[in-house]
C-alpha cells in the first residue's frame, strides 16, 4: 500500500520507522491520515521480519492535534458523521495500543490533543527538552474523549486530573512526569536516546515480546470495544450541545467565546 501522509523506513534489522509526514500542517490528524496510520501500524504488526517501530514526526512538531479543516467538517456534520470520523482516531489509536510489535515514540517537538493520545499508545516514548504538550480541548468547548482512555492509563487518574480538564500547555519535563514521556533528553541526543531503547528488543524472542505486551494490556485498564464507543458517544454528545459549537466557531473567528475571562 502506498502512503500520502506518513512514510514508512526500514533498517536491515527489521527496525521501521512509521513518520508522520505532514510537516507543513504539523502532523495535524485528519479523518484520513487516521486511517493511513492505522494501515501502516495493521501492516506492520502482521511482517514477521518487524521487530520494532518507532513512531516520529517530520518536522517540528510531533503532533498538532487535529486538522483545521477535518474540525471544520465537524461543524457542519450530523451526529452519526461524527461518530463515524471520532471512530477513526479512536480505531487508530486501539490499532497503536494493540500493535504486537513495540512501539517507540520519538517525540521531536510539540504534541497537542491526538498528538499526546499518540504518544500515550506508545510502549516508551523519548521526548526533546522544549517540547510543549497540552489536552486543549476544553478551550474549544470540545472533551478529550476518544484519546481519554489511553492518556489515563498512561498517567492514572489522579495525574492526568493536572491537566486533563484545564487545557493547559505544559512543558516536556511535566510530561515525563506525568508519565508520557520515560526520559527527556537534548535534541542532539534523541536518536541515541531512542536506539538506547530500541536495542534490547533485538535480543528477545519476537513471539515472547508480543505476548508479553498482550499481557501487559490484559493486566492494565480495559480499553475495549464498549469503552471506545462510550468515549465516541461522550464526543458526540459534547458536539451537539451548545458549548462545543460557540468554542470552535470562535477559534475561527479568532476571537474568545463567550465563557472565556480575561
Amino acid at each position: 500500500m502506498s502512503y500520502e501522509m506518513v512514510s514508512i523506513a526500514r533498517d536491515d534489522r527489521g527496525v521501521v520507522t512509521l513518520t508522520l509526514d505532514r510537516a507543513d500542517k504539523h502532523n495535524s490528524l485528519s479523518g484520513a491520515m487516521c486511517e493511513e496510520i492505522h494501515a501502516a501500524i495493521a501492516a506492520l504488526g502482521a511482517d514477521a521480519d518487524v521487530r520494532v517501530v518507532v513512531l516520529t514526526g517530520a518536522g517540528k512538531s510531533f503532533c498538532a492535534g487535529g486538522d483545521l479543516d477535518w474540525m471544520r467538517q465537524q461543524m457542519e456534520a450530523n451526529a452519526a458523521q461524527r461518530a463515524a470520523e471520532a471512530r477513526k482516531l479512536a480505531e487508530m489509536l486501539f490499532a497503536i495500543n494493540t500493535c504486537s510489535k513495540p512501539v517507540i515514540g520519538r517525540v521531536q517537538g510539540q504534541a497537542f490533543g491526538g498528538g499526546l493520545g499518540m504518544a500515550c499508545v506508545c510502549d516508551v516514548a523519548i521526548g526533546v527538552a522544549g517540547a510543549k504538550f497540552g489536552l486543549t480541548e476544553t478551550r474549544l468547548g470540545l472533551i478529550p474523549a476518544t484519546i481519554g482512555p489511553y492518556v489515563i492509563a498512561r498517567m492514572g487518574e489522579a495525574k492526568s486530573r493536572r491537566v486533563f480538564m484545564s487545557a493547559r500547555i505544559f512543558e516536556a519535563e511535566e510530561a515525563r512526569e506525568l508519565g508520557v514521556l520515560a526520559r527527556v533528553v537534548a535534541q542532539q541526543d534523541l536518536d541515541a536516546a531512542v536506539e538506547a531503547e530500541v536495542a534490547p528488543y533485538l535480543s528477545c524472542a519476537p513471539g515472547a515480546v508480543a505476548k508479553a505486551k498482550a499481557l501487559a494490556r490484559a493486566l492494565g485498564p480495559r480499553i475495549d470495544d464498549q469503552v471506545i464507543d462510550d468515549t465516541i458517544a461522550a464526543l458526540v454528545r459534547q458536539w451537539e450541545g451548545e458549548e462545543a459549537p460557540e468554542g470552535v466557531a470562535a477559534f475561527f473567528d479568532k476571537r474568545k467565546p463567550g465563557w472565556a475571562q480575561g
